[in-house]
Order: structure tokens, then sequence, then C-alpha cells
């Protein structure tokens, strides 16, 4: 006998402090990119629903707005416990719905947490400065208010950080918030607002809404919606931010990447490897930081060249949930066939494929989205592959004859993400950071993932807007500034 496969739980939207089935007339699965494995169904909520979850952070805005700093804290500090308690269930949840290592997750985890510690800092973050006499007798202060309800839109390859790169911090200011988390990996942000619900934050303040396009858009038009912070690929960056400016909102729009790093020849080698290694392949090469090309300079060609190509060939691929694993899959077979396809495209373009990680067979996992470790040699500088953000396990490999030509490489790039330098030289690497164009520099460190106490910066095509995520950017972001000048007459008939 035939038995029917229990039916798919269906995701909730959290709107005014409950869950609530969606109405939506879309719904898509949650796949795990491991297994294949269906987990679940998100909704693709209406325009309908995403204006609920507007209009309950628009009527929980004033009370919120009146409580004290150090009062809008304390939830933080109950979910920072929370989230260390829970460390391990959640890093769980994003393994199965992304597919990175388990301790990739936990790391990813740990970040999460650093922003909410440093959002409890509010009380000192948000004050503002004052003046005495700035003419005779008036006094003048500056004041920072927060805007009312704002939202955030946010990808798929961290499910669990980039959220809190927002939230902790939209809230402490005063404003109340909306999360559109990405529709591939809806689950982590679900037990994590399951887990904020129990630090008593009132209902309202914080709202989850699942969606596609038609909440995005939702977001960006209505009038009640001061603020919208993103990140994604570039091309949908410069939608959000147009039509938000388009609208009278401010944005943050975090883009894509084609983040390089140059290798000069008296770079420890052995180190550089390693590290370049763990940023070109770790999280199956998806991470906004991942880098992509790595020029050689000089005599480094070789060395690396081999030196890199060894250790890719010798990592474990397969179920980031099995002991040993060091790479996990890409996060759809869509992705999987684009990535492949550029491999292809570089080849074709002159490249040589000095490791080829397509058509991926792992035990176990004969249903899971894999390509392994991939380095091109050789890349064309005039060839796609050189501006194409891959996203995925593949690192490109350019020569230069020196440090002049590997940073006018870098110059030539529509992206400014992140660029990085392996040297022991201290004049190089003072010259690199002058010089190289990108937001986040690198100095023998192959993710230079600022802390949460530094702006997440970015440049050119990778960021749109003035303010970044994280630290005082997040404050100034999520703020208004208020300047009072005062001047109160003189009560000559009292004696004091």
């Amino acid at each position: 006998m035939t038995v029917a496969a229990p039916p798919l739980t269906k995701i909730p939207n959290y709107i005014d402090g409950r869950w609530q089935d969606s109405t939506a007339s879309e719904w898509q699965d949650v796949v795990n990119p491991a297994t294949g494995d269906a987990l679940g169904r998100v909704p693709l909520s209406d325009a309908q629903e995403v204006a609920k979850a507007i209009q309950a952070a628009s009527a929980a805005y004033p009370a919120w707005r009146r409580t004290p700093p150090q009062d809008r804290i304390q939830p933080l500090f109950k979910l920072k416990q929370l989230l260390e308690d829970h460390l391990h269930e959640l890093a769980r949840i994003i393994t199965q719905e992304n597919g990175k290592t388990l301790a990739e997750a936990k790391a990813e985890l740990r970040r999460a947490i650093e922003n909410v510690e440093v959002a409890c800092g509010i009380p000192m973050m948000m004050q503002g400065y004052n003046l005495e006499d700035v003419a005779r007798g008036i006094d003048e202060t500056m004041i920072r208010q927060p805007l009312g309800v704002v939202a955030a839109i946010t990808p798929f390859n961290f499910p669990g950080m980039i959220p809190f790169w927002f939230l902790p911090y939209a809230i402490a200011c005063g404003n109340t918030f909306i999360l559109k988390p990405s529709e591939r990996v809806p689950l982590t942000m679900r037990r994590a607002i399951e887990l904020l619900a129990e630090t008593g934050l009132p209902k309202g303040v914080v709202n989850l809404v699942n969606g596609g396009k038609a909440a995005v858009d939702t977001l960006l038009d209505h009038p009640k919606v001061r603020a919208i912070s993103f990140v994604g690929s570039t091309a949908v960056a410069k939608y959000i931010y147009s039509r938000a400016g388009a609208n009278g909102k401010r944005a943050q729009c975090q883009g894509g990447a084609k983040n390089h790093v140059i290798v000069l020849p008296d770079a420890d080698m052995k180190m550089a490897t390693q590290i370049i290694s763990d940023s070109a392949f770790g999280c199956a090469g998806q991470r906004c930081l991942a880098v992509s090309v790595a020029v050689t300079v000089g005599e480094a060609q070789k060395i690396f060249r081999d030196s890199i190509t060894e250790a890719a060939a010798s990592l474990r691929v397969g179920n980031g949930l099995d002991e040993g694993v060091q790479m996990g899959p890409v996060i759809t077979a869509q992705s999987k066939a684009r990535i492949e396809s550029l491999i292809e495209r570089g080849t074709h373009d002159g490249a040589k494929l000095l490791l080829d990680g397509r058509q991926a067979k792992v035990s176990s996992a004969d249903n899971g989205n894999f390509v392994k470790p991939t380095v091109l040699d050789g890349v064309s500088a005039e060839g796609d592959l050189t501006d194409t953000e891959i996203f995925g396990p593949v690192l490109s490999l350019v020569h230069a004859p020196d440090l002049d030509d590997a940073l006018a490489f870098l110059e030539r790039s529509a992206y400014g993400n992140q660029a990085s330098l392996f040297t022991s030289s201290g004049s190089a690497a003072r010259r690199f950071r002058y010089e190289a164009p990108a937001g986040n520099i690198g100095i023998n460190i192959g993710v230079a993932a600022p802390m949460a106490y530094f702006p997440f910066s970015g440049w050119k095509d990778s960021f749109f807007g003035v303010q970044h995520a994280q630290g005082r950017d997040a404050v100034e972001f999520y703020t208004e500034k208020k300047v009072i000048v005062e001047r109160w007459a003189a009560e000559h008939s009292r004696k004091f």
C-alpha cells in the first residue's frame, strides 16, 4: 500500500505580535540544497498582507518611540542570551536551508550576536550634542529622533547574520521594523523571531512578512515606510535604491561584488594559500566578500597557482551537517547550472581549467546542488568572467608584472566591495590600503568582514546609499537630526 507523504508545513507571517497564516495565492517550496528535500512551504505574500504588517508597525510606533532608550534595549539583552542558548539549533536550521557547513553557520550567528551587543549601546550611540551661547543668550542643541516604520529586505546567503545588521539598531533607535527575508531561506529568521517574541518586546515593533517582488514593491511604495535596507545583487540594489528614492525614502542597498586579492612575491605563500582558499571556497563562494579573482605579481604566479590548486582539490565537499565536510552546496539547481555555464564561458575565452568542479558527485547526496572548487588560470582581462559575479566556488587567476598593473586591474572593475593584499612589505600594504578602490580592505586577510562596531562598507556598484550597515552608520541611518535654537528672556522681576 502506498502511503501519502504528509503535507509540508506552511510558514506563517509574524504581524502585530502573533503568527498569522498567509492567505497568499502563490507558495513555493523551501528546499534543502544538499539533499533536494522540501523543508516547508513559504508564501509569496501579496500587497494586502504586507500592508497589514506596515499598519501594525505604524500603530506600535508612537508608544515605542516614547519608550526610553534604556528600556528599549532591555529586550535586546534578553535576545542576546536567547541567541547564545539556541545557537546550535539555529545553526542547524541555517545549514539545512542554506547548505553551508555547521561551523560556517555558527560563525555567522556569532556576527549576528555581535550586532545585538553593539545595539545595546544605543543610549550612548544615539546621543546628540549642544553648545551654549552660540550667540549672546542663545543655546543650540542637536538631537536624534527615530524615523518611524523601517524595513529590511535580506538575502539567502547569510539568513541569520544580515537581518541583524538592521533589526537591533532600528528598534533600539525607537523605530518599528518589518523584515522581508529571502523566500529561499525563511526558516532561520522564523525561529529567531520566535525567540525575540520571548523577550517581551511589544507587539508590532518587529514584524516579518515572507514574499517576493510584490512584497518588496509594497514596502518601497507605501508612504508609511520611511527607510529601506537591502542586501543582494547589484541589479536589484539599483532597482530598490531608485524606487525608494523616487518615493522619498532613504535607502542603503548593498549590491554585488567581484572581489580581488593581490599576491606579491614576498607574501607568506603557505598562509596566503590557506586564507585565500577559505575565502574563495568557504560558504561555497556565496558570500559578498568571497575572493573571486587572485592577481599574482611577478614570481608569485607559479608558486601560488600550484599551491591554491592543491589546496582547493583537497577540500571535502558534502552535506554541511556531516562531520569533516569543508564546503557545502550552492543554493539552487539554477545557481549550479549558471555557475557551470560561467566556467564553460571562461574556458571558451581562453582560460585554462586547472581544477574543474563541474558535474560534482557527492556520496549519499545525489540530489544536492554541488559544484566543487574550481580554479581557472589565465582568465582574459576582456572576458565576461572578469567582470561577472559568479557567486560560486570559482577562483580566477590573473597575472600582473608589478603592483602598478595589479592595482590598475582592480581599478577597472565596476565593483568595490572588498580588495585584499598578501605581502610582508609595510610600504606595499600602506600603498594598497591608500589606493585600492574598495570599501573593505584586507591586508593578509581573505574575508575583510568588519566587526559590528564598524560599517560594512562598499564602493562603486557594490553599494548605493550614504550610510552603511552596522555601528555608528546604522544609528545615523535610522535617525534624523533635529536642531533646536533657544533663547529665554531674562525675568527681571524675579530674584534667584
